[in-house]
């Protein structure tokens, strides 16, 4: 992974190249095209998918036309006002409000032009939202969103190039890049030529020796993400003098159905269940945030916990799809008393007992407890269920710096010519560490940045000069193994 000088000539050419085919490139994409800019996407997989498909799929945004026609009432002060107290104030201020300010505009377009058939989900609240701004396609799951972007593109006809792993990008003495060089699963190399480059290749969490250096307490963490975020946009960055923020920051969970690695929804914590360790007992907040839950979990003897809960919050899990995929797992144990989950669970039943009995009480007086939960939901009432689970990182945070305008900046707040940078590539919202994530941070940033990235990038293709090669054509191209599927 280099940058390196230009070559004499480039196999093929086109305006605007994006690198990565996630939910950031495919809005990238879209919005390059629709700019009137030829594009073409390159995917290191047989299918787009990268982290969208492990997500959940919920990005947040505030004003949108579905929130205005669901009742609810949101403002760019009151979601900027969120992401800003869940960060400790230690972000880029202007950067959350340039973002809260384009997330209805981007979620109104994917609806309006592609239909995406995005509305809110209005059952609960995530931690640190004051309102409800999570809007979710109809299957409320990564893997959704994704297709739907995908035959969203399909549908434009942007060429996405499959089973395309970008190894190296050309740049002139400037900084400017001039296009890039991608390997076949054969080994084959093949080179293209653009007049802008959008990275939208994610982050390192898959990259064990970059998580070592940049966040060596969770270099032994399991990680939940797409083995594809190498950190290939941070090498880049470095080579080109690009400059670099909260790299030690991102987004954990901490509750992953174990051994089963399926996501459990947080929103069962939030309407009343509780996790315990093997002890038997409470640990922590569960409300103050799944990211931050990670470590906690984590730090529990065998990294282990429990999530506990009862016959109505199983009803709620089972209106999302991984929920009901870990039913079907058997990650998911039932019991008719404290006695029975204890042993389901392996549990010391004496303190499981103290456990629920406390939140219980805490329950019922409306309580806060010695961890600062504030007990407001019903009750915890039998039959129970549990799920075992483990903390992991999902994503990194920390990236390129980027302005407004998507476009990456160096140290002295100089831009580099032509290269922009969205999603998991560039710096997130979320501050230095990982108490900083609120819920859907990350594809608020993915869909936001990949919108104005792509619309920037053909503003300045269309000011260029076509560079020397065949230009590629505008239908979706194969990769080596198969067909593009949504």
């Amino acid at each position: 992974m280099a940058v390196l000088p230009t070559p004499t000539a480039f196999d093929a050419t086109v305006p605007v190249a994006i690198i990565g085919g996630g939910a950031c490139g495919l809005v990238a994409g879209l919005a390059t095209a629709a700019k009137g800019a030829e594009v073409v996407i390159l995917e290191r997989d047989a299918v787009p998918q990268g982290s969208t498909a492990l997500s959940s799929g919920l990005i947040p945004a505030c004003g949108s036309a579905v929130q205005r026609s669901q009742g609810i009432d949101d403002s760019v002060g009151t979601m900027s006002g969120d992401i800003l107290a869940k960060a400790h104030h230690e972000t880029d201020k202007a950067m959350v409000e340039a973002l809260c300010e384009q997330s209805s505009k981007t979620i109104d377009w994917l609806n309006a032009e592609h239909g995406l058939e995005f509305s809110v989900l209005d059952a609960f609240l995530y931690p640190g939202h004051r309102v409800h701004r999570m809007h979710g396609t109809p299957a409320r799951t990564g893997t959704d969103l994704i297709g739907r972007l995908t035959q969203a593109v399909e549908a434009a006809g942007i060429p996405i190039v499959t089973e395309a792993h970008v190894t190296d990008l050309f740049a002139d003495p400037s900084g400017t890049i001039t296009g890039l060089r991608y390997e076949r699963p054969d080994g084959s190399a093949e080179t293209l030529g653009c007049q802008a480059l959008i990275l939208a290749c994610n982050g390192f969490g898959g990259n064990p020796d970059m998580v070592r250096e940049l966040i060596p307490d969770m270099a032994d963490a399991n990680y939940f993400g797409h083995v594809g975020n190498q950190g290939d946009a941070i090498r880049w960055g470095r080579d080109l003098g690009a400059d670099m923020a909260d790299l030690g920051s991102f987004q954990g969970h901490g509750s992953v159905a174990q051994p089963h690695g399926i996501l459990i929804s947080w929103a069962l914590m939030m309407e009343g269940a509780i996790q315990v360790n093997l002890e038997g007992r409470r640990f922590s907040n569960e409300h103050t945030g799944y990211s931050e839950q990670a470590r906690r979990v984590i730090h529990q003897p065998e990294a282990t916990a429990w999530n506990i809960f009862d016959e109505r919050l199983h009803a709620l899990g089972m209106d999302f799809e991984d929920f009901r995929q870990a039913k079907a797992a058997g990650a998911v144990g039932e019991a008719s008393s404290v006695e029975e989950l204890a042993a389901v669970c392996g549990l010391p039943a004496d303190a499981l007992q103290e456990t629920l009995s406390e939140a219980e009480r805490l329950a019922k007086d409306q309580a806060t407890d010695g961890f600062g939960r504030a007990f407001l939901k019903p009750a915890l009432r039998p039959p129970y269920y549990a799920v075992r689970v483990t903390g992991a990182v999902f994503h990194t945070q920390g990236g390129l710096v980027v302005g407004p305008d998507a476009r990456v900046k160096r140290p002295d707040g100089s831009v580099l010519p032509n290269l922009f940078a969205g999603g998991g590539a560039a710096r997130g919202l979320s501050g230095p560490d990982d108490w900083g994530y609120l819920s859907g941070n990350g594809l608020l940033t993915a869909i936001t940045l990949g919108h104005i990235a792509g619309e920037r990038a053909a503003e300045q293709a269309a000011e260029g000069q076509v560079l020397e090669g065949q230009v590629l054509e505008g239908q979706v191209l194969e990769g080596q193994a198969g067909e593009v599927q949504a």
